[in-house]
């Protein structure tokens, strides 16, 4: 049976991608940023997984304000990248897993949530820059993709609560996948961010911290937040903080904190970083 290794929330800044692109990870503005990521790669090294099941929200590439799923999952045997609009380069053609795609698919919908499936979709920077982050050196990454979007946009948004529950239904699919698979879950966007409006620029650094820690050990204290509690917390956009929550459901049993990171600003914005080992059953019996 498949095995889920762990979990990986990270931030997705569009500029992160312009600080790749330009040989920034030195300079004194990316290096705290930039720093956090070398425990989490070798951490991956050692766990090797062989597929990438990813929570973000697609930046209009796909979806826009006249057609927005709550909740899409890919379903193609590979994924292309396209710009969006903020300069970013491309990135080569990411390699899906149909199989464990449409697996997830049926068990999602075997319980109760509608889902709608791509069997074809371009992914933007919100799965892209985590992967460069993780797996540096312009693309070929070592893993399959499962991309699965979430509606962060466009009010009504899916309450953390539902968003809690679409995460454990994946880590339950996952882990009754009739594959010898290793599987890391990753949740990204957020942390704290407002890009518009009269709190553009709004960061809250104690809530930040507090979920950051809440997701190793209580995550279902942040399933009690509705999704107006987060945007008043976390600013407008801070509502990608849902992503994580998901990532955080998928995991079963204990799970112990590999690494984290936090800092600001970047961009305005609060970037965080959060690496979970899954050490429940699942994950002894593949040992």
């Amino acid at each position: 049976m498949a095995t889920i290794v762990g979990s990986v929330m990270t931030s997705h800044v569009p500029a992160i991608g312009r600080a790749i692109a330009k040989h920034l990870e030195a300079d004194p503005y990316w290096k705290p940023f930039f720093d956090g990521y070398p425990p989490v790669r070798a951490w991956l090294d050692r766990v090797k997984p062989d597929v990438a099941v990813v929570f973000y929200q697609d930046h209009g590439l796909n979806f826009f304000l006249d057609k927005m799923p709550t909740f899409a999952v890919g379903a193609a045997a590979e994924y292309r990248n396209a710009d969006e609009g903020w300069g970013i380069p491309t990135v080569e053609p990411v390699r899906g897993d149909p199989g464990l795609s449409w697996h997830i698919i049926e068990s999602l919908v075997a319980d109760e949530f509608d889902i709608t499936s791509c069997q074809e979709m371009k992914v933007d920077h919100a799965l892209t820059l985590p992967m460069a982050l993780l797996w540096p050196g312009g693309g070929d990454w070592p893993v399959r993709v499962v991309p699965i979007t979430m509606n962060h946009v466009q009010h009504p948004l899916p309450s953390p609560r539902r968003s809690y529950a679409l995460g454990a239904s994946v880590g339950r699919a996952i882990g009754s996948w009739d594959e010898n698979a290793r599987v890391v879950v990753l949740g990204t966007g957020g942390l704290s961010h407002q890009l518009d409006g009269k709190r553009a620029g709004f960061i809250n650094k104690p809530f930040d911290l507090m979920c950051m820690e809440a997701l190793v050990d209580e995550p279902e204290k942040l399933a009690r937040y509705s999704a107006l509690d987060l945007v008043r917390e976390a600013g407008a956009q801070g509502t990608e903080l849902m992503a994580w929550i998901a990532a955080r459901a998928a995991l079963t049993g204990r799970v112990s904190k590999v690494h984290a990171n936090y800092h600001v600003p970047i961009s305005n914005t609060a970037t965080g970083l959060l690496a979970l080992q899954n050490d429940g059953p699942a994950l002894a019996r593949a040992a």
